[in-house]
């Protein structure tokens, strides 16, 4: 029979906890035997009773877990529209995750990411075209805490997740514009083909990709400054008055702060390349009547990309330009211009020379200042004594006396 509690007492009672009997003391609640029930777990097919201890009530509430994780994955690559290898894929690596020690103790708002960075990973892998601030936004999130659980992720499960190429997160970003589709908040001449300015985008990335553009720089206002320029192009005559913000506001997207520097720097590189086009050098080409010969420009990008930023061909031309002074030729362009160079002026024409060069070396920002020297230290004059246990430092081998002496000798 069963034991006696330790209180000492002899009062026992059944209890019935669901269909099964126990044994318990009515002083101090002790549970001296339970009875057996019949599991669903690994014995159902042997038929054996085992005690509620060992029985799927322990592993209850880890299951709900579970399920109503697999649910969330399942129903975010249905909101996707992802193919069903893409949700295998991603359910696995949650039940992976869900199952390791390291998110065992995490918040319960990190558990609730941890569906949606498992379907981040698998659209990753699989070079699916997918943003974490569009997977942040279905799921509510920050995505600080989001980009924390999938670092985390990556870590636990031993995952190597690709980088998002830059062509993939235009054709992603400019998926979301209002402009490819007619609407009543997006006027007629607003509306173009989502193939077209794609195309011409990727074009302009590209462009500011080999011109020091890219490097260092968030993605995400390059792309829109480069989407804004290309649509410009399509249809400059109805779209060269209308801004940056107004573009972002139409195509239902936020304006990044910095894509106006990426916007102007662009005009610049445009204006450069323009300069280098012999139907172009007639035109008074500004920031914003460049747009319209934006296709001409990519049509010969490496080209116009030579001879606008070699450093040697600047050199030539500059050399060539002085030869000509030299010899008493009066200038075509004018007093203070030169012959090739845009109606902008000497000093413009010798900018549009200078060498490819990345923007921070171009404008470079000021420098921090420094720390005001301690009183101690600004009494140093550099003639103070070396003390004894520094000498040592200062003493030369036999070699260091011969090369001191041989380059004495030279002087």
């Amino acid at each position: 029979g069963p034991g006696r509690p330790r209180c000492g007492s002899a009062a026992l009672v059944e209890d019935s906890h669901y269909a099964q009997q126990q044994l318990v003391c009515a002083a101090c609640g002790c549970v001296l035997a339970e009875g057996l029930l019949t599991t669903t777990y690994t014995d159902e097919q042997h038929l054996r009773e085992v005690a509620y201890s060992q029985s799927t009530g322990q592993k209850e509430q880890l299951s709900r877990c579970m399920q109503r994780g697999i649910r969330r994955v399942q129903d975010l690559c249905k909101v996707l529209q992802l193919p069903s290898v893409f949700e295998e894929t991603a359910v696995g690596y949650f039940q992976r995750a869900l199952q390791h020690p390291a998110f065992h103790l995490v918040s319960l708002e990190k558990k609730e990411l941890l569906g949606g960075c498992c379907v981040f990973v698998t659209c990753r892998q699989h070079n699916w075209p997918l943003t974490m601030g569009t997977i942040c936004s279905l799921l509510y999130a920050k995505q600080e805490l989001f980009a924390g659980v999938y670092l985390s992720v990556q870590k636990e499960l031993g995952i190597s997740v690709p980088a998002l190429s830059l062509a993939d997160l235009v054709k992603t970003h400019l998926s979301s514009f209002h402009l490819f589709r007619r609407a009543e908040d997006v006027p007629a001449p607003f509306v173009e083909d989502e193939e077209r300015v794609v195309a011409r985008t990727l074009q302009v990335v590209e462009l500011a990709s080999e011109t020091w553009l890219v490097t260092g720089r968030h993605p995400v206002p390059i792309v829109t400054a480069a989407a804004f320029l290309s649509w410009q192009s399509l249809r400059p005559a109805a779209r060269l008055a209308c801004s940056l913000a107004r573009f972002c506001e139409v195509a239902g997207i936020p304006l990044p702060p910095p894509a106006r520097l990426r916007l102007r720097e662009l005009h610049e590189i445009l204006l450069r390349m323009a300069s280098q086009l012999a139907w172009l050098r007639v035109f008074h080409l500004d920031k914003k009547t460049v747009v319209k010969h934006l296709g001409d420009l990519l049509q010969h990008r490496l080209v116009l990309l030579k001879n606008a930023f070699s450093l040697q061909d600047a050199e030539e031309q500059h050399g060539e330009a002085q030869g000509e002074g030299s010899a008493g030729s009066p200038p075509a362009a004018g007093p203070g211009q030169e012959e090739g160079c845009p109606l902008e002026g000497k000093r413009q024409c010798d900018s549009s020379r200078r060498p490819l060069l990345p923007p921070c070396l171009i404008h470079p920002r000021k420098r921090l200042r420094t720390a005001a020297l301690s009183e101690s230290d600004a009494a140093l004059t550099g003639d103070e004594p070396i003390s004894d246990s520094e000498i040592e430092q200062y003493l030369r081998g036999p070699q260091e006396l011969r090369a001191f002496r041989k380059a004495k000798a030279w002087q």
